[in-house]
This record gives structure tokens, sequence and C-alpha cells, in this order.
């Protein structure tokens, strides 16, 4: 095929391959002589400081300088000439007498300016400087390096380069052969294991487009115990349970069809339940409440069963209403009726708020509200939301507090999710853990003897769920022991970092 697998493989290797040795061909080529320079360049300069610093203490004729020529100049092919201020030849090496006096000479030019062979020069110095510069005798090219030595003497260095210009056209004649060669063996190399790989992939691909097409009778023949071949056995493997799934799909498909259209149903009907409810209650509730006050008030002749039934009547009239409150909030929130101002504020002043209101509640039933302020902590919500969600969950924890009858209050910083977390915790008895995902669906009561002892309608947590999802935040519920917490998040204020000493109080 013209873009088979086999073809793009021995394409991308071998141009890979090219592309390697093509790039080590020009690097060596372009770049291996101003390399070589460099270094030398640093050599000269290092030697520089070596026979500066013996020629104070050393003689030109002594074991000790010679010891140290041998090392910074022998090894390194460095040709060097010294002459004192009178230009005497005081030391050289490999130089003949005759090209010592040349060199003498130059180096005389070099000082008086007289000098007008053309150099490049590379680096100045203190006492020396380093120049790129062709032999008119020779016309070969030479690193240079002239200058004055701590002693006052004069000196010369050179280093030939001509020599590496022939080690890189040698190289290069030697690396264009060797690529030439490693590129037709990877060649094949490669077509032989493109081969390998390509055929047991175009039978994968013809049995993925048979089954694309539903085929599940299509199945993998090539074998192989390599990555391929276990490739190719799941694909019978899922074939047929393809061919099973598929057929359970459909069937449950049909099913899921026809819930979905329940759902939806009873969504409808749900919420028309709620809307009509709140609206036909409205009335009757005021007016139960009004002949309840003026029964109270003494239209009976019996004063004790007058004011038997007409507290019964008020406090039954006083849930019917404050069901009706409820449900009409769920009822916008759930419409996204119920616009969402988003404003900065003080959780921590608006909790101990919230608590003082539930203080007189508190001591009535025993219990103690434990409140770890913090200090003042800013967010960013709807500040009369939060204010109903913290009352949800405090009277909450007052109508299900036991045991210890303590009910502990706690603000949190989220430092790596840019949060704050307040959470209500009280002691008691534990949430089923079959009700937990439960009792934020509206109306759903876990103990429904004991909610109907305080009034509960089962709409509260309902009501929060909705006001932190209208905000985009989350909120929660965790099993204790000894007791359950209630928690929610905000966006905390950034730019708000006065944060005071951490207090606790108690109700």
């Amino acid at each position: 095929m013209k873009y088979s697998i086999k073809t793009q493989l021995i394409g991308i290797f071998t141009g890979l391959m090219a592309i390697v040795l093509l790039s080590t061909w020009m690097i060596n080529n372009f770049f291996m002589e101003s390399y070589y320079i460099v270094k030398k360049e640093k050599l000269l300069i290092d030697t520089y400081s070596i026979l500066s610093e013996a020629s104070l203490t050393d003689d030109y004729e002594g074991e000790s300088f010679g010891e140290k020529v041998r090392v910074s100049c022998g090894e390194n092919s460095i040709l060097l000439l010294i002459v004192n201020n009178q230009y005497k030849k005081m030391y050289r090496n490999f130089y003949s007498e005759g090209e010592a006096g040349i060199m003498a000479g130059r180096l005389f030019g070099y000082f008086m300016g007289i000098d007008t062979t053309k150099s490049d020069v590379l680096k100045v110095g203190d006492g020396y400087v380093v120049q790129k510069i062709t032999d008119p005798n020779t016309a070969s090219d030479y690193l240079e390096s002239w200058g004055t030595l701590a002693s006052g003497d004069y000196f010369m260095m050179r280093i030939p380069i001509e020599s590496i210009r022939e080690s890189v056209r040698i190289s290069n004649e030697f690396l264009a052969y060797i690529s030439i060669f490693v590129m037709l063996l990877c060649a094949l190399v490669i077509w032989w294991l493109s081969k390998k790989i390509a055929k047991p992939l175009s039978e994968l691909t013809d049995l993925s487009k048979k089954m694309a097409d539903l085929d599940f009778d299509a199945k993998y023949t090539s074998g192989g115990k390599n990555e391929i071949g276990q490739l190719g056995e799941n694909f019978n493997m899922m074939s047929e349970v393809l061919e099973k799934t598929f057929s359970e799909l459909k069937t449950a498909n049909n099913e899921l069809q026809n819930d979905i259209e329940k759902k939806i149903q009873i969504d409808e009907m749900r919420k028309d339940f709620l809307s009509n409810v709140s609206h036909e209650l409205k009335t009757p509730i005021a007016l139960i409440q009004g002949y309840a006050e003026g029964l109270k008030e003494g239209i009976n002749d019996d004063e004790e069963s007058r004011n038997f039934y007409c507290e019964v009547i008020m406090d039954e009239a006083s849930k019917m209403n404050n069901m009706v409150k409820k449900l009409l909030t769920l009822n916008q929130l759930e419409f996204g009726n119920d616009a969402v101002i988003m404003e900065r504020f003080d959780i921590s002043a608006l909790v101990q708020g919230v608590i003082q209101s539930a203080s007189l509640l508190a001591q009535q039933k025993g219990a103690r509200i434990i409140f770890t302020n913090t200090g003042s902590i800013d967010v960013w919500a709807d500040e009369f939301k939060i204010e109903e969600v913290v009352t949800n969950y405090i009277s909450n924890a007052l109508n299900h507090v036991a045991g210890d009858m303590v009910i502990e209050i706690k603000i949190n910083k989220l430092l790596s999710e840019k949060k704050v977390r307040v959470t209500v915790f009280n002691t008691g008895l534990p949430i089923p853990r079959e009700d937990l995902d439960k009792i934020w669906i509206k109306f759903y009561k876990v103990d429904k003897a004991r909610t109907r002892e305080y009034g509960g309608s089962g709409i509260g947590l309902s009501i929060v769920k909705a006001i932190m999802d209208s905000m985009n935040q989350k909120c929660g519920v965790i099993n204790y022991d000894n007791g359950v917490e209630f928690w929610f998040e905000l966006e905390a204020d950034e730019t708000a970092n006065s944060v005071s000493e951490q207090q606790e109080k108690e109700w």
C-alpha cells in the first residue's frame, strides 16, 4: 500500500539515520577547526602563565625549566622562543638557528610595530597577544602567542593548525563511506523487520474493520507470542465478549429508554407537585393561623379546651407554613429563578451570628456549642444563602445531638485548593451507610418518627445541596463513631491575609 506501515518505517528510520550522519558530517566539517582553535587558544594562555611564573625563579638552561617546557610545550606541539630585551635567544625548542633568527626578527617587528604580516587577533591579555597568522615564508597557518614574560624577557609560541584541516578532510571522507554503508545496512534490516511487523498488523486492521461492521465471526490467525500476537488473541476474546455484550446492550438499551421516559415524567410530576403545593397551601395556612389566634383570644367558653385546640392548630399551621417556604425556596433554586449574588464577606462573623441565634435552643436541649474562631476569614459567595446553609446545618445538629451533647463548629483554610471549609459536627448516632447518599433528596427522612417530633420536613438538606450547586461549590457528610459531621466549601478571598489568633469559644 502507498501509506503502509512498512513503507513509513523504512522511510522514517532511513531518514533519521541520514539526518544523524549528515549532521555529524556537517558539524565535523564546519565546526571542528573552530573548536580546535578555541582549545589551543586556551592552551597557549595556560602555557604562558606557567612559563611566565617559571621565568622568575628558574634558569632557562636548568633542568627545572626544561621539564616545565617539555610538559607544557612538548606534549602539545608548541614551538617556543624566548629572547631578552636585546633580542638575544635565551631559549628555543625545535627551531633551527635560521628559523630562530627569523622568529626573533618577527618578534622584534611585533614589538616595534613594523611587522606588516596580516594577522587575526583572537585575544589580548595582560602581557600577551594570541593571534591567528599565515606565515609568508611557509604559507602555513599558525596559532601564535607573543608578549612579555614576568622576567621582562620576550617570548613567542606557535602551534601549526594545518594538521587539523587534513584530519577533518580525512574524517569526512571516511564518514561518508561509513554513512553510505550504514544507511544501506539499516535499510535492509528495517525492511526485514517492518515486513515481520506489518503482516500481522495488516491482519489486525482487516479484523478491526470486520468488527466495526459487527462481524464477530472474524478471528486473528497469524499467532505469535510477542505483543502483536497477544493483541491478536485479545482481539479474538474481545470479539466474543462484544458479541455477547451487544446482545445484552440491545436489551438494556430498550429498558433504559423506557426508564428515561418514566424518569422524565416523574420529575415533571414532582416539580408540578411542589409548585402546586406551594401555591395551594399558602392561603389556607394563613387562614388557619388567623382563626387559631381568634380562638385563643376567647371565642370558646371553655378556656382550657380552647387553648389546647388553638395551640395544636397554630403549631401545625406553623409547620405547614415553614414547609411551604422551604418548598418555594427549593423550587426557585432548582429552576434557577433565585439569582446568586456573589460578594465578599467574613464567614467567621456569619457563623458566630447564627450560633448566637441558636444558643437559647441549645441551652434548652442541654447541648454545648463549641466554635473554633480563627479570626476574620473572607470568602466569596452569596451571604444570604450561606447563612441559610449554616442555619440548616446547626438546626440539624441540634435536632440530632445526643451522647455527650456536643456540637463543634470549625472553619479551616484549604491552602492547596484556595478554599475555606466549614464543618458542623454533633455527637450522637451515625447515619446508616445506606442512607448517606439519600439524605440530600427532597422529603427523605432517616428516622421518620423522630423527624415528626421536631417538625422536620426533609427539605433542609435538599436546600443546602441546591444552594451549593448554584454556586458550583461542594458539600458533604462524614460519619464518625461518635457522631456526624456536615461540611461545605467556599472560595477563599486570596487578597485578605489578616488572621487573628485562634480562639475556642463555648456556648
